[in-house]
């Protein structure tokens, strides 16, 4: 089914069909052609089921909250605390874009708000300062894709959803790579500072203003404290989490801030409960694809296939790396992870691969996919801000797609990047 599945699902995709419908139609109609009629009911009926569980509430419920927040005017108190701490050094407006990227992460957990919330006002300032605006806005794009991997991150909860791993241990696991590629950014930025010419370092910001700086970024920062103190103290669960998540970006937002106002909550709800409403029927789609699967034994006949090229699990997965990266060029993060998590996990879970571990694997590269063209969505809402064409940001990025590509294949080889810290609290063995 495999084999005629994915040729199907991409007719059906470049004839226009949306994703979900193709995700559902491509193995209903197998099913037809194979006499199953009586399993395409079991198809659909799992599409609602899929979508029928507790867990999945934090989808809604985080993306919400990240809505509360950028309307509530975080990004600006983000970006000024980052100046303060990091705007001197060289190139001092690139690397607070990258940390900026790095805060706002641990508040949205997606990589389109991250560019639409950071690039409207960065690429502008950062062209004011004199950089390019096509260096403004690659910058911008490739440190967005941290977004996605440091917790809380949509794709973490589908992913742990779909295939049976603990959030928690996932937004732990995700952690340490979201820092590691947004050092390597920085450290990529300072060696291009000459050969690009970028602006010299600025005055250092003294205590006082670094103070103040502080003090306006301490409500936002303490979000993600509160939601991972809170998930590994027991305090709550992930979805429990979620809902604290957006009473404390309300309470922020009304009280604390005071820049939300009554008039803001109708556009709020609209634009979360429409994103939501994509991502929800994604996964009871993908739920409902995973059944057919397993009826078909796809696993089992992907493992066979796989172990027929190589048995060292090694080169498998740097195979399985390169796949991810093509398939990203074409799939946002999330469906991707929801076709491809039921039938690449199982094969690397019986060859002794953490799952926890190829989570992360998967995660990080398919994120990075959203810089690749032709498809690599973060490139076409970044070409959208900037003002610059798609081809012109894609060619721009390609230093920093490089360096990223180089981070992933160092959390494929060294396990202990991602599972440390889930050992340390104590989610792993």
């Amino acid at each position: 089914m495999l084999s005629l599945f994915l040729p199907l699902f991409l007719v059906f995709l470049f004839c226009g069909l949306p994703v979900l419908f193709a995700l559902i139609a491509a193995p209903a109609a197998l099913l037809w052609f194979n006499g199953q009629e009586r399993d395409i009911v079991l198809l659909y009926r799992n599409v609602y089921n899929g979508m029928d569980s507790f867990p999945l509430m934090a989808v809604p419920f985080f993306m919400l909250a990240g809505e509360l927040m950028n309307r509530a005017g975080i990004t600006e108190r983000l970006v000024e605390f980052s100046q303060a701490v990091i705007g001197h050094f060289r190139a001092g407006l690139a690397h607070v874009n990258i940390l900026s990227s790095m805060l706002f992460a641990g508040l949205s957990g997606s990589a389109v708000a991250d560019v639409s919330a950071l690039g409207a006002m960065m690429i502008p300032a950062m062209e004011k300062q004199g950089y390019s605006r096509k260096f403004a806005a690659a910058v911008t794009a490739a440190s967005s894709i941290i977004g996605p991997i440091i917790p809380p991150s949509g794709i973490m909860i589908i992913y742990a959803y779909v295939m049976g791993e603990s959030v928690a241990a996932l937004f732990l696991a995700g952690i340490v790579p979201g820092i590691l590629i947004g050092v390597s950014l920085m450290v990529l930025v300072r060696l291009l500072a000459d050969r690009e010419g970028l602006p010299a370092a600025t005055e250092k910001a003294d205590w006082k203003t670094r103070g103040n700086a502080s003090l306006k970024a301490f409500w936002p920062l303490l979000t993600p404290i509160i939601i991972m103190g809170g998930i590994l103290g027991g305090v709550f669960t992930p979805t429990e989490a979620s809902a604290i998540a957006v009473a404390y970006a309300f309470f922020i937002g009304f009280f604390v801030l005071r820049s939300l106002h009554v008039r803001d909550v109708p556009g709020i709800l609209m634009r979360s409960g429409l994103t939501s409403s994509v991502v929800l029927l994604l996964v009871g789609a993908a739920m409902a694809f995973k059944t057919v699967a397993s009826l078909s034994h796809t696993p089992e006949l992907l493992a066979s296939v796989l172990l027929g090229l190589t048995e060292n699990p090694l080169i498998l997965l740097f195979l399985i790396n390169i796949l991810l990266f093509v398939v990203g060029m074409f799939l946002d993060a999330g469906p991707a992870i929801i076709i491809l998590g039921p039938i690449l996990g199982p094969v690397f879970l019986n060859m002794g691969v953490d799952p926890v571990h190829f989570a992360i694997i998967m995660a990080v590269n398919l994120t990075v996919g959203l810089l690749t063209p032709p498809m690599g969505l973060v490139l076409f809402v970044t070409s959208s801000v900037s003002r610059l064409s798609v081809e012109t940001v894609a060619r721009a990025v390609l230093p920093f797609l490089a360096v990223e590509a180089v981070i992933i294949f160092m959390i494929t080889y060294i396990p202990a990047i991602s599972l440390t810290l889930p050992r340390l609290f104590g989610f792993l063995e």
